[in-house]
């Protein structure tokens, strides 16, 4: 790993639980390797572009890293109705890059998750911020295009890593969330992983309570990571 600095925020008011104080701990990298990531992704470090993060609150350790075990996942009903729901998009499995179409769907959804679920920051994204947030990587990353009738409809970053695939992140059409497109995306990203016998999905943070991160939950059977214990069953 090619480490340009480490940075600790002060605490500040928590993003997940509103009633929380987070710190967090970023190391900003030029290079590092994917097996190295994933060894650190055990070790409850996420990632967006070159900056490498972990949660280091003081009494608060309700962020962790959650995981789902492909060879035993089977989907819900409501996970199915999503699968059905959603045949009619077209995937395609790419290199990063930025355009018109993609800032304005990401606008258009984090003005609704702002609105609707109380996210705090509202500030669209401008070409550079795109770029350093999602195409700008320490190692090559997967960008998945999903289109209806040739509309762009939504948009994941996946990090395809030897003990499976990491979802960094995923937007979507606010005018499409009838058809559950996150859920979609989770379904894809497992079927996927067991296409290339990965043994794990890793969807990010898991807080409980957090009203935006419980449906990540619902794929079971799932694990927590949590410090000086590692992976422990949470759903089956």
């Amino acid at each position: 790993m090619q480490s340009l600095g480490t940075i600790v925020t002060p605490p500040h008011p928590c993003s997940y639980l509103p009633d929380r104080v987070a710190t967090i701990r970023y190391e900003i990298v030029a290079a590092i390797a994917p097996a190295e990531y994933e060894r650190l992704m055990h070790e409850n470090w996420r990632r967006f572009g070159h900056s490498l993060f972990r949660p280091e609150c003081d009494g608060c350790a309700m962020c962790r890293s959650i995981r789902v075990d492909v060879a035993r996942f089977t989907p819900s009903q409501s996970q199915k109705r999503a699968a059905k729901a959603n045949r009619d998009l077209v995937l395609t499995i790419g290199e990063p890059g930025v355009s018109a179409e993609k800032l304005a769907l990401y606008n258009r959804y984090h003005e609704f998750q702002s609105d609707n679920v109380g996210w705090r920051d509202r500030d669209p994204k401008d070409p550079d911020d795109y770029i350093e947030t999602f195409v700008a990587h320490p190692y090559p990353t997967q960008e998945w295009q999903y289109r209806l009738d040739g509309k762009l409809v939504g948009v994941g970053y996946v990090d395809d890593l030897p003990a499976g695939p990491s979802a960094i992140y995923f937007y979507y059409d606010p005018d499409e969330r009838d058809r559950s497109l996150g859920t979609f995306n989770v379904l894809s990203v497992l079927d996927y992983a067991r296409a290339h016998n990965r043994p794990h999905v890793y969807l990010g943070y898991f807080v409980d309570g957090c009203r935006s991160l419980q449906y990540k939950s619902n794929f079971r059977p799932n694990q927590l990571f949590y410090t000086g214990r590692g992976w422990v069953d949470y759903r089956g």
